[in-house]
């Protein structure tokens, strides 16, 4: 598939195991013409078109890393004059290519707007995050674009609006939100757009390519709807209301009849109360289900079908008569102190965050069940592969089969719990802290991706210094707890990314920071601490310090190993001061991740 197409050079990429967009091969014109662009013009075009991003999966034989870093020295081969001394940093002995100048990985950047000659560009299955760049609309002469199956958030800029010569769009598979914009049905060139596997909602607009339901590809998993029902039969009508009706009515009501249903409303609201608090928690692009359909669906609450229980509440796994797909049905026990605070806060973290590595619920319920009583429960995608404590502490767990973590998947999985944090702590607004983080929260679906959950003790820290809200104390879970806490300190990023340098060490020595061994002012931190870096082979989980045969594994432990338990170290320090921020320590953990699957 043709990455980039220019008048001057053509850019050839392969798809690799499906897992990302790797440039293997370009033909070039002779050094003079390239540079004929302008000084900096081919800077500008293969820096801001060449964008990487690592690789998940270990490639069978030379690694795709491998492969973008060799393309660039390629490239640096056939330049036969840098005066500005602007590739003087891409040299064959440096492995993080991510850190060269004028290379830059994992985003898309604005700067791209500058390629007005742009034809073609296709820069799919990158794992690449942030928004869509505005300066793409700049790129009039593109006549396809393809994003898929990145990690892009936010809306369809307005300036796509100026691609009038575009005859393909495909947007899928990515987090991009809001409404579809009108302007596509207005693009006389359109004749694919792929917009499903995403979070739009609102009406569909007519017309144009939306007529045609073959070309204009989208989903109804989110909340759109149709003007149409005639050509849109999968997605249900758009409730319409007409602003001139709802005037002339409400001319016509006599100011009594407005107080009655004042009244009423207040009274129903106050009777309701209880009920009216898990508002916030039902998005309206959830299907509603009933409390039978729960029933149904967990073969009432059968032990056979519970995967855990806590003080809160209890998980059962399940499957609803009207989808195919397994669930994950968290029942609040909520005779239990906080249950009903837990459901609560559990509700308006799911509502206001959207992440791939974060659970993601399905729907919510809250009724009275058979007998009259308080029902509360919310229903999560299921997790295939359990929890990362079912991996690193399989005796523990009677019922589950004997589980081994490679190096290479422990990576993977530190990197997405990382990201989940960063994006809580640095993403979002006001941040949000989970505060119970711990390898029974962190869950595995069926390719092992990470995705942090149960947030019933999380905190949205308060943007006013000193809030009270960020007093309060935290229900954490013992050996995960920041020191801090019993000191009376507020409540701050800092608890999660104790807690998250807690998890990589007990990740990687298979011990739980709560274990008989830790008495007498010995814990996971120092016991670890003080085998490192020469004794930590002492310390290791078996399953990795037994499995060094090959000999390429044999300089795991001083290559990789200590590296990260450097970053579990560093992030469970004991003052908050000394801990490093999760930007930091996913950009740490990221070099590595590129580094091991380049050399093995």
């Amino acid at each position: 598939n043709p990455l980039v197409k220019c008048p001057s050079l053509l850019w050839e990429t392969h798809i690799a195991q499906g897992i990302r967009t790797r440039c293997t091969a370009f033909d070039m014109a002779p050094a003079t013409t390239l540079f004929s662009l302008s000084p900096h013009g081919i800077l500008v075009l293969f820096t801001h078109l060449l964008v990487f991003m690592s690789s998940s999966t270990v490639a069978q034989s030379i690694s795709g890393s491998e492969v973008d870093r060799q393309a660039l020295l390629s490239f640096k081969s056939g330049i036969s004059s840098d005066p500005n001394g602007i590739l003087r940093s891409w040299r064959s002995s440096s492995l993080n290519f991510c850190s060269w100048r004028a290379v830059t990985c994992g985003s898309i950047l604005v700067q791209i707007g500058a390629l007005l000659q742009l034809l073609q560009l296709d820069i799919s299955f990158n794992k690449l995050s942030g928004q869509v760049p505005y300066s793409l609309g700049r790129c009039v002469q593109l006549s396809s674009l393809r994003l898929k199956s990145n990690m892009l958030n936010g809306s369809i800029p307005e300036s796509f609006s100026d691609l009038k010569s575009v005859d393909q769009i495909d947007l899928s598979k990515n987090d991009l939100a809001g409404r579809i914009p009108e302007f596509f049905a207005n693009m006389q060139f359109l004749h694919q757009l792929d917009l499903s596997t995403n979070y739009f909602e609102g009406p569909i607009p007519t017309g144009g390519i939306f007529q045609n339901h073959t070309a204009a590809i989208l989903d109804g998993k989110a909340g759109l709807c149709a003007s149409a029902p005639a050509t849109l039969h999968q997605f249900p009508v758009c409730t319409v209301k007409s602003k001139k009706k709802a005037l002339l009515l409400v001319k016509l009501i006599p100011p009594t009849a407005i107080a009655l249903i004042s009244f009423i409303c207040f009274v129903v609201t106050i009777l309701k109360r209880r009920q009216a608090q898990a508002a916030p928690c039902y998005k309206e692009t959830m299907k509603r289900v009933s409390y039978g359909d729960i029933v149904k669906a967990t073969n009432w609450f059968s032990p056979v079908n519970k995967i855990s229980s806590g003080r809160t509440g209890s998980i059962y796994i399940g499957r609803f008569q009207f989808n195919t797909d397994l669930v994950a049905v968290k029942l609040f026990h909520l005779e239990e102190n906080g249950a009903r605070d837990s459901f609560v806060t559990e509700c308006e973290v799911l509502r206001n965050t959207r992440h791939r590595n974060l659970v993601k619920a399905v729907t919510v319920c809250s009724t009275m069940d058979l007998e009259n009583n308080e029902f509360k429960a919310i229903v999560f995608d299921f997790m295939a592969n359990g929890s990362l404590d079912m991996w690193v502490h399989p005796k523990l767990h009677h019922n589950s089969p004997k589980r081994v973590l490679s190096l290479g998947q422990r990576l993977r999985i530190a990197m997405d719990v990382a990201l989940a944090l960063d994006y809580m702590h640095n993403q979002l607004t006001p941040p949000l802290v989970h505060c119970d983080l711990k390898p029974g929260n962190v869950l595995l679906d069926y390719d092992m991706t990470a995705r942090v959950g149960d947030f019933g003790s999380a905190r949205f820290l308060s943007s006013v210094p000193g809030s009270p809200e960020d007093l309060v104390g935290v229900e954490g879970t013992i050996g995960y707890i920041a020191p801090e806490y019993c000191m009376g300190y507020k409540v701050s990023p800092g608890y999660d990314v104790y807690a998250f340098g807690i998890l990589i060490l007990e990740m990687l020595t298979g011990r739980r920071p709560m274990d008989a061994i830790f008495t007498d002012g010995l814990s996971l931190h120092k016991l670890v601490s003080s085998a490192f870096p020469g004794r930590l082979g002492e310390v290791l989980d078996p399953h990795l310090s037994h499995g060094y045969r090959h000999p390429c594994d044999r300089v795991f432990m001083r290559r990789y190993m200590v590296p990260l338990i450097e970053v579990g170290l560093l992030c469970s320090m004991e003052s908050p001061k000394d801990r490093p921020g999760m930007g930091e320590v996913c950009a740490r953990i990221l070099s590595l991740k590129e580094e091991f699957f380049e050399f093995c």
